[in-house]
């Protein structure tokens, strides 16, 4: 095969097939090469789940028209099939396994006595492990963490029928693995760690320097889901996700008491955040926060169906150009009259920024708040998504109604008053003139109309097929004769 002749073949390769190029030009493994289908996907779930209750609520009391509470909430016997819950997720991190065809393990044991040589039955000696494990509790526990605890990939952190509270030095840290899936926990009161040797896996522990005092800290990392966590207090973020980590959903969570709730992105020379991909879902964002809900740096940020009834300085921030789609939420502003924007660029003139695809949809503002959004608007960057017209943020009491670890009481949560709200509030996007309303037929709560433009949903080996015939290619040029 001559020179002329490979590089014709791949680009009539390029030419007729888009996703060949998406995929070419993604920046980390796993990274979705069209994620306005991803946020399609979330919408389309969340239409169904919604549709279903208003046909069905008399039958199924359980049905709350959250899509993933409602995936496992309604088996009866979902203690005896824990982990059915990996088939519930949506969004960048509904692959996340967790623990998924492995041994249930019971934790007994709360005490973290050595690090190095955690003892069996602790959560400690449980997330090392090489191999899947869905990780159960045996009865109520805190358990005071001496130092970080380092978790190995394909692991599940169940804490459903049990009161579980994780705290103490440098709390939950998943770096350079992936499918951790952690769900109804109690995170808080995380300080650094001090400096000393960890147990990575049951063949490997290293020296660590001094943590941050995450409450969940990811690095390099992908395929994870965090759902039903309760976290505050916390000394540097709730949850940091930097490095190159992608594929991640976080949902159904309540964050409270914390300046810094959550940060996505290294800082803004590292490139490989580009593709850093997350949903953040169904969740409460409640007293006493000031900011970062999230502050993203680069990377795809779906905000969808989120609660934010308190922030001090600003609700989403960023900087380095991360794409930020804002759908179905609702911001309730603090009465500070400089404080009411919902969003924040971050040291950077309005002459950079002003390009920044930041866009509100379908969004609730309240007591004076607003959304400035930039860059392209309903066109080219979100002409697929655009096909889909939320309009549920007037259910978010539904939608968010267990957000936490459940049945844990949540500080004024029945109680929460919005200044400015009677009911309807001012929706932003295609939305704004239902007011967040049923749509006429009744049972289409977003209206949606799916358009021919969006790509088909291929299996992520469908991408790997592409990616290797065009190396395979190369390869047999090199290597002529």
């Amino acid at each position: 095969m001559t020179l002329n002749s490979c590089i014709l073949l791949i680009g009539v390769l390029l030419s007729l097939s888009p996703l060949i190029k998406a995929t070419l030009n993604l920046t980390i493994p796993h990274q979705h090469p069209y994620p306005e289908v991803v946020v399609q996907q979330v919408q389309r779930s969340i239409n169904v789940s919604l549709s279903r209750r208003q046909m069905q609520q008399s039958t199924f009391s359980c049905l709350t028209g959250n899509p993933i509470d409602d995936c496992w909430r309604c088996d009866p016997n979902w203690a005896n099939n824990r982990q059915g819950l990996a088939d519930c997720g949506i969004g960048f991190g509904q692959d996340a396994l967790g623990g998924k065809g492995g041994q249930i393990y019971v934790v007994t044991d709360s005490s973290d006595h050595d690090p190095v040589n955690p003892t069996p039955g602790t959560l400690r000696h449980a997330v090392i492990q090489t191999e899947p494990l869905w990780i159960i509790f045996s009865t109520n526990m805190m358990i005071k963490l001496k130092t970080e605890l380092i978790m190995n990939s394909y692991k599940t952190i169940d804490g459903r029928g049990a009161n579980v509270h994780i705290t103490g030095h440098g709390c939950i840290t998943i770096q350079y693995v992936s499918n951790i899936i952690i769900h109804n926990i109690h995170v808080y009161d995380c300080v650094p760690s001090h400096p000393g040797n960890v147990r990575a896996s049951p063949t490997h522990y290293g020296y660590r320097t001094q943590s941050d005092g995450d409450g969940i800290s990811i690095f390099g990392s992908r395929n994870l889901w965090i759902d039903h966590c309760s976290l505050s207090h916390c000394t540097d973020g709730l949850i940091d996700a930097i490095m190159g980590s992608t594929a991640i959903t976080i949902s159904n969570s309540y964050f409270s008491h914390h300046n810094e709730v959550m940060l996505l992105g290294h800082n803004d020379a590292y490139m490989l955040d580009s593709g850093m991909q997350v949903t953040i879902a169904f969740n409460h964002f409640g007293e006493e926060l000031v900011q970062r809900m999230p502050r993203c740096r680069r990377g795809y940020i779906h905000v969808v169906n989120n609660d934010f009834t308190q922030w001090e300085m600003y609700a989403i921030g960023g900087s380095a150009n991360p794409t930020i789609n804002s759908q179905g939420n609702r911001y309730m502003a603090p009465s500070n009259p400089n404080a009411k924007e919902v969003t924040r660029r971050i040291d950077t003139d309005e002459s950079e920024w002003n390009d920044w695809n930041w866009r509100t949809e379908g969004d609730m503002m309240v007591n004076g708040a607003f959304f400035v959004p930039s860059g392209e608007g309903l066109s080219a960057m979100y002409a697929k998504a655009s096909s889909v017209e939320p309009k549920s943020a007037a259910l978010i009491d539904q939608l968010t109604m267990n957000a936490g670890v459940f049945g844990s009481p949540r500080e004024s949560s029945q109680s929460i008053s919005y200044p400015g709200f009677s009911g309807s509030g001012t929706s932003t996007g295609a939305s704004s003139g239902n007011n967040g309303s049923q749509g006429s037929s009744g049972d289409d709560y977003f209206g949606m109309v799916f358009g021919s433009g969006a790509p088909s949903t291929l299996p992520s080996s469908s991408y790997s097929i592409f990616l290797s015939l065009i190396i395979i290619l190369i390869f047999v040029y090199i290597h002529q004769p």
